[in-house]
């Protein structure tokens, strides 16, 4: 379709091949880190912090309606349900896969890769009908003469052009392709591996013995290895397991016994293994009581720390979707007019006494009607709960009936009552 001269790294250099960031997407395979231990995607994932952090994210952009909108004339808005591409964002991005599996892919992709990557299939009119991710592995980016990314898939040997494209990239050191976050902390995550696999190690094979026998010195060793099993195992037999948790032995020849315990605080392996689930969240910018880390996290704090989490963490990640949405799923024609949202007024939420506080202030102040309260808590409208109150002090002068929403035999009534108060 294009000639492949026509294209270049989107930033090859020759003297350094590593820098290419475009043959990245299609040849990661794991790299060895600085601890030794290989770091890659299923690697990286058996660890359950950055599986927790990763699964987190998409499932938390999964869970979001995505609604294409129309502005009305009058500023308002409105669901643009006639549109074809909102059957596409919102329910069915194509016949294989929901609307939560589609974007729960996608985000993966984008905490393990750094790109989302899927192929547009648009009708005759130009409209999308189907959004078909595929993996990153099978693309590699490259960069036209005229500035723009274009798309080589390489089992099929094609290229395709952005329009074709739907991409949306995490952090990027050229713009054009995002960068993985395993790939840029390997030797972070290779370290909590390396943590994991002496854990493993130390109750698989053991470090220490659960006891000595001492002799004195001055007794005749024992040379006959046989002897010296048999005794072991007889004295193993007798002693270990739960059956035998409170016997008693009698021990000769001047012999003691010794009892070893290893401390895991004193090697260290519970610290580790904590700081390294830490710095995994730090990577993902993800507080660690959202990954069942609750050590520092107390119901005090907890609501605040979720509401940091939905706008410093999940929000930047659902604004690189819906930008690339705009981009590549809207005609140019329409993006005056139309524009794609997902709705985060749920995670939003305070607990349920917050949320009656502040309605209370809304409507006492008469910002809010008490429909709209009904409206915002997924309730159907009461008769008459359209009016809106206003407080007497802010009233205008001479306007008192207007304020109490009364009538005037209802505003005669009330100075009654007040003449003979």
């Amino acid at each position: 379709m294009f000639l492949s001269s026509f294209f270049q790294s989107s930033s090859t250099s020759s003297r350094n091949p590593g820098s290419d960031w475009s043959n990245w997407v299609s040849s990661m395979s794991g790299r060895n880190s600085a601890a030794g231990a290989m770091v890659n995607k299923d690697t990286a994932l058996a660890l359950t912090a950055l599986r927790g952090c990763v699964t987190l994210l998409a499932e938390s952009v999964a869970q979001l309606p995505c609604e294409l909108y129309r502005r009305t004339g009058d500023g308002n808005r409105e669901r643009a349900t006639d549109h074809p591409l909102y059957d596409v964002i919102h329910s069915q991005p194509n016949r294989k896969d929901t609307a939560f599996e589609y974007y729960e892919q996608a985000q993966g992709a984008l905490g393990l890769d750094g790109n989302h990557i899927a192929l547009i299939d648009r009708d005759g009119a130009g409209y999308v009908r189907e959004l078909i991710p595929i993996s990153n592995t099978k693309v590699r980016v490259l960069k036209g003469n005229d500035g723009m990314p274009y798309y080589h898939l390489i089992d099929q040997n094609e290229i395709l052009p952005s329009r074709m494209v739907h991409h949306v990239k995490g952090f990027s050191l050229d713009g054009f392709v995002g960068v993985s976050p395993i790939e840029t902390n390997a030797d972070a995550i290779g370290l909590a591996i390396a943590t994991e696999e002496h854990a493993s190690a130390v109750f698989s094979r053991g470090t220490t013995m659960s006891g000595v026998i001492e002799r004195p010195r001055e007794a005749t060793p024992i040379t006959d290895q046989a002897k010296l099993d048999r005794l072991l195992g007889k004295f193993a037999e007798r002693h270990s397991g739960i059956r035998n948790m409170f016997s008693v032995a009698m021990l000769q020849e001047g012999m003691t016994y010794k009892q070893l315990a290893m401390d895991n605080e004193k090697a260290q392996l519970l610290e580790s293994r904590k700081h390294s689930s830490v710095t995994i969240c730090q990577m993902y910018k993800v507080p660690p009581h959202m990954i069942q880390m609750m050590d520092r996290a107390t119901f005090n704090n907890i609501e605040h720390m979720g509401l940091q989490f939905v706008i410093y963490t999940l929000l930047p990640w659902i604004k690189r979707h819906e930008a690339a949405m705009m981009r590549d799923l809207l005609l140019p024609s329409e993006r005056s007019d139309l524009y794609i949202e997902f709705n985060v007024s749920g995670l939003l939420r305070g607990d349920q006494k917050s949320r009656y506080e502040a309605y209370a202030i809304g409507r006492n102040w008469g910002w809010l009607s008490a429909n709209d309260v009904r409206r915002l808590e997924n309730m159907p409208p009461i008769q008459g709960g359209d009016r809106y109150l206003s407080p007497l002090n802010m009233a205008e002068p001479g306007n008192s009936a207007s304020a109490l929403n009364a009538t005037p035999d209802q505003m005669k009534e009330i100075e009654d009552i007040l003449c003979r108060a």
